[in-house]
């Protein structure tokens, strides 16, 4: 009988991934966003070892809508992550090679269809390497498919109506993950012919404050003080970025805070910005 394998938390050490690697019941995701000019084919890439590509960009979003990254559909998600051979038992924890950055919002998918056995690797990568375990070249997942089941979660996911709604809604925060130059309009978004501004009524909270200098997460303790001016524990707090990724991590660092009423504005600026006049 297989011991069941249980995350201690929302976030997981590249000590805790190391110790647990060869259970049979963990999957690991690589979440990272590879950049327009990255060949993809290049064999020497590394990855930890029996690393799955969970390719957010091109299977796990919505391809058809106008805006980057969009939230698909039960059955485009269930279908996906069956393919890469995730079970109803599995145990998840997913990484990007920038730290935290894209993996937390793959945490929040999988939390949106009804799965919560699922980890962020803490400084992803990068923390990996630095350690000095071990790694292979990127491989392609060949394995059978998965029985997992995907059941929608509304809360967690909010759209342009929504946001509208709460933005007049004084009760309902939005905190926005931008830097503070973007959320001030002092610098250019770097989407080509997207305006700047913000939400009204939402305050930011720029996501990399919430990680150190070698992209960790910063003490709970440190993320609770960034948290405590903006929001009451039990607020319904609606978090916002560019296209929905960045967003996420504050969503992280939220819920390990011990903030409940969370979700996250799928379209982000880049819808908000698009579909508002300036």
């Amino acid at each position: 009988m297989i011991n069941e394998l249980k995350l201690p938390t929302p976030i997981v050490s590249v000590g805790w991934l190391h110790d647990h690697l060869n259970h049979p019941n963990l999957v690991v995701l690589n979440a990272t966003i590879p950049k327009v000019t990255e060949n993809r084919s290049n064999t020497k890439e590394s990855q930890i070892p029996s690393t799955r590509f969970f390719d957010l960009k091109n299977k796990f979003s919505d391809v058809s809508a106008p805006f980057p990254t969009t939230f698909p559909s039960v059955t485009q998600f269930e279908k996906e992550v069956q393919t890469l051979g995730i079970n109803k038992n599995s145990v998840l924890v997913v990484y990007d090679d920038k730290g935290i950055f894209s993996s937390p919002r793959v945490w929040w998918l999988f939390k949106a269809f009804g799965f919560n056995n699922v980890a962020v690797l803490d400084g992803g990568f990068p923390a990996w390497k630095h350690a000095g375990f071990r790694t292979e070249e990127k491989q392609v997942f060949n394995g059978d498919n998965g029985d997992f089941q995907a059941k929608l979660q509304p809360k967690y996911m909010k759209f342009f109506e929504d946001v509208k709604k709460e933005s007049i809604d004084r009760k309902h925060l939005i905190i926005d993950a931008r830097s503070e130059n973007r959320f001030n309009s002092l610098e250019v978004e770097p989407r080509e012919g997207l305006r700047s501004g913000t939400i009204p009524n939402s305050v930011n909270l720029p996501f990399e404050n919430l990680l150190d200098n070698q992209g960790l997460l910063k003490p709970i303790s440190e993320i609770k003080r960034m948290f405590q001016p903006l929001a009451e524990t039990n607020q319904a707090i609606t978090f916002s970025c560019g296209s929905g990724i960045t967003a996420c991590v504050l969503a992280l660092g939220a819920e390990l805070a011990g903030y409940n009423n969370l979700s996250v504005y799928d379209g982000s600026w880049t819808e908000w910005g698009s579909l508002t006049a300036g």
